[in-house]
């Protein structure tokens, strides 16, 4: 198939799937990428609030990545000479967060893509070699689909349509987590900008001082995010009352007396933290079936952060470039 005559869509525009549309369109090829969410974000998202009449940003996904490969490397220098990250030392040697918020690098890479934002891919089915996807304006057809979504919800999309990817899609699991965004009119006693812990006893995973990150101001803002355990013992509650529970342990964690928040927001992750499944991608960064012209890609293919996310995107590209 000549790629004149190549049209490929693309679900989800986080960073997985906004890799793999910019390296399409580098290398000529026509995509359309739709995406549920209102805006650029993923679990790179930055959500806004009034606080006491100031508008203020948090970052309830990602605090922080890093970039260890020479590709992404390369692409984070370019990110960083526009202005769109800078480095955050409080959370580790390397560390880059986005700037103004952690959703920057996949605003610039998704202005020149023409993301249909607010458009949920609701079916896919092949007729004839030819992909149909209904979304949210009607249905359309493609040569070619990329699925850049969380791994559940790619099972469930390609259940029918590439049984074969579904199953793939289901040995991924995912811890939840409960992000709580809140805002003190006083700096809290805590030493440190980023607390992280990888121990399971540890009630609370991530905590971040996110009015401490390059590019932020105003009130003395913190972004908590509960442990798998944590998050799914209480999974089910409504997000005020998680919020709560989740500052009181986050409090408690740190020998410091509760304080009142003159904000306090929470957020569920259902699919926060893929468990990375190595035989999934049996050494390739993405799964293409060429024979039935889908594939999918994400972070669980790879490695559980950005990194993973950017690499599993572009793989996939070049196996849909090579398959020609």
């Amino acid at each position: 198939m000549g790629s004149s005559n190549r049209h490929i869509a693309i679900i989800g525009a986080g960073m997985a799937g906004l890799s793999c549309a910019t390296r399409l369109a580098e290398a000529g090829l026509a995509t359309s990428i739709y995406d549920k969410g209102r805006g650029p974000g993923g679990r790179m998202a930055a959500r806004r609030a009034e606080v006491d009449g100031q508008t203020v940003s948090f970052d309830h996904g990602t605090q922080a990545f890093f970039a260890t490969h020479d590709s992404f490397r390369a692409t984070v220098d370019t990110w960083n000479s526009a202005g769109f990250v800078a480095p955050w030392q409080a959370a580790g040697e390397g560390a880059w967060v986005g700037t103004p918020g952690m959703n920057a690098p996949l605003r610039a890479m998704a202005e020149p893509l023409g993301v249909q934002w607010g458009n949920r891919v609701e079916a896919i089915t092949s007729h004839d070699g030819v992909w149909m996807v209904a979304n949210g304006t009607g249905e359309a057809q493609f040569s070619d689909v990329a699925i850049a979504i969380p791994a559940e919800q790619a099972a469930v999309l390609c259940a029918e349509a590439a049984p074969q990817l579904a199953d793939l899609a289901k040995a991924v699991q995912s811890d939840p987590s409960w992000t709580v965004m809140a805002s003190f009119a006083e700096a809290l006693p805590i030493d440190g900008d980023f607390h992280a812990s990888d121990d399971a006893n540890k009630a609370i995973r991530r905590a971040s001082r996110n009015s401490a990150k390059p590019g932020r101001s105003g009130f003395e803002n913190w972004v908590i995010q509960a442990s798998a355990s944590l998050s799914q013992s209480i999974l089910e509650l409504d997000a005020d009352e998680a919020a709560k529970q989740v500052l009181a342990v986050f409090f408690a964690q740190n020998g410091v007396a509760p304080v009142d928040p003159i904000h306090l927001v929470a957020h569920r992750w259902r699919y926060a933290f893929p468990l990375v499944n190595g035989p999934l991608a049996k050494g390739r960064q993405a799964i293409w079936d060429d024979a039935a012209r889908i594939g999918i890609c994400g972070d669980y293919c790879v490695s559980p952060d950005v990194e993973g996310a950017w690499l599993s995107g572009r793989a996939l590209a070049e196996q849909i470039i090579l398959a020609g």
